[in-house]
This record gives structure tokens, sequence and C-alpha cells, in this order.
């Protein structure tokens, strides 16, 4: 890869929260040129519509977007998305296209109707009392849901995955991922969605991040890797070779968040290590994609 291959990094820390708008999601950009990263702000709280508009035409030409969301569902343990549905689809790209489809009435990008739908309820965990029948294997070694690969390599790493099948709890990401989904099939032609996409040689590429892996390269160590304080968040920051951001007190994690993983972007979005992970393979990379930093 050139080393001058991204000349911008965009960390979207997303939401998949019912709503328009969402204080939930948060933009920061980094110069590779320099600086610290500075947060993308509207005034008011982001809508998914607009986060999407913003990738379409306003991000530089050649920018490395993290977005905090999976890109898929596990397959590879099952050889499906959803066994024993006749409908399951076969790759990623099938797989965003059957969201949005089902989700086609939602409007903001939502994923109710999906998890809704006669078939697709039954591999979610809804609640404590409403878990799908097929949420888990036959076999599941665990209680927590089905994993992908690249969730396996985020756990060598120290970090904590929660299944995308699972809709429950502060740390869930299953509607997250379900209307970042519903986006990326909305963005398909426009941007290269990496790994699910090759990697070009030009033009604007998402990534799947995951927050924590960021917040472990800027330091950060435990369990706790949200940072809500200027001082932490500017320590993490010159951890990673940035300048600090201007503030002291409190800041939201979401902000604290999109602002670290730009830097964090910019600090190893051009190491080949990065984009050739030791289990990522063609098969995994048309089907589950991949986490960016999970090696």
């Amino acid at each position: 890869m050139r080393p001058d291959r991204f000349t911008h990094f965009l960390a979207i820390d997303w939401s998949g929260a019912k709503g328009e708008r969402q204080r939930g999601i948060a933009l920061s950009l980094a110069d590779a040129a320099g600086g610290p990263p500075v947060l993308v702000e509207r005034g008011r709280g982001w809508s998914r519509e607009e986060v999407a508009d913003i990738i379409t035409h306003e991000v530089p030409r050649d920018t490395l977007i993290g977005m905090d969301l999976g890109i898929a569902l596990p397959f590879a343990d099952a050889g499906a998305y959803f066994p024993g549905w006749d409908d399951s689809p076969a790759d990623a790209k099938a797989l965003w296209a059957l969201i949005d489809d089902i989700c086609a009435a939602d409007p903001h990008l939502k994923c109710g109707s999906f998890i809704a739908h006669t078939q697709a309820s039954r591999y979610f965990r809804h609640s404590r009392e409403h878990v799908g029948d097929r949420f888990l294997l036959s076999d599941a070694p665990t209680r927590e849901g089905r994993f992908r690969v690249a969730e396996a390599a985020q756990r060598a790493q120290g970090v904590r995955p929660v299944s995308n099948f699972n809709l429950v709890g502060a740390a869930q990401v299953g509607k997250s991922s379900l209307t970042g989904m519903r986006m990326l099939h909305r963005l398909r032609d426009r941007v290269s969605v990496w790994p699910i996409d090759p990697l070009p040689e030009c033009g604007p590429v998402v990534v799947e991040m995951y927050t924590s892996i960021a917040a472990r390269g800027g330091g950060v160590i435990g369990t706790k890797t949200k940072l809500r304080t200027y001082e932490d968040l500017n320590a993490a920051l010159v951890q990673l070779g940035s300048p600090p951001v201007p503030g002291e007190g409190t800041i939201d994690d979401h902000s604290s968040d999109a602002l670290l993983t730009a830097a964090w972007l910019r600090t190893v979005g051009h190491d080949p290590a990065y984009w050739n992970p030791a289990g990522l393979t063609p098969e995994i990379a048309r089907t589950e994609g991949w986490t960016f930093g999970a090696l």
C-alpha cells in the first residue's frame, strides 16, 4: 500500500436507536498531514441519512472511514447466516439487500421490521424473556450467541465483543449493525467496504471498527475502555502520536470514541499488517467481513 493512500481518516460512532436523530452518533475527522482530530458537528443530533450523505458527497476523496458496527452477521460457524431458513442470503451484500428490502417501509434506516420478521426474529435475543428459538446453535459452547471469525480475533486481543444477534443491553451492537447494513446497501455502488470489496487504489473505503481496539492502541487497559474526560482522552491521543484536543473536564463517550478512533486510524491505516490479518480468507471476506485492527 502506498504510504499516502489515505489523506483523511473519518471515525463514525454509530447508533441503532429509535428515532430520526441520534445523540449516540458522533463523527471525527483526522488529517494525514497532522493536527488533532476534530469533531464534525451539525449543531443537533445526526440522522443516519445525513451520515450517508456525508459519506457520499462530502468526505475527501481518499478517506478511510471507520464505522463502529458489524458489517455482517456470523456465517462460518453454521455455513449460513440463518441456518434452516430457505431465504438465508449467500453473502454479505445479499444480506444487506435482504435487510433493506424487509425494512423498506421503516423510516430513518431503522431495522424494526427485520427483527420482527416471522423468520428472522427467531435468530435474535430480543430481551431476557424473549429469545429466538434459533438464537443458539445446537452445539453452542456458551449462551452468549454466535460470533464471527473476526470476533474471535478480537477476543484474542483482550476485548469482549457481543454477538451481533444480541439486541439486549447497553453493550449490544445488533441494532446498530442492522441499521448500518441498510446504509451500506445504499452506499454499495459509491464506496468500497473492505474486505467485502477489495481495497481499491483510490477513493473512499469503509471499514468496520471496534472502538475498544482503538482504545487499546491508545494505551487504555482494563475492561473499561470508555474515556469520559478530556484529560484521559488527550493522554490516549498523545500515546497515538496525536496532538491533544482542546477542552477540559467531562466529554461524552460517543465524541471521545470518535476522536480517539480517528487518530488511531491515522496511526495504523497504512500498516500492511492491518489489511492482512491472519484469519481473513476470501470466503470470510465475502460472507462475514472483518474488523479493522483484529489481527
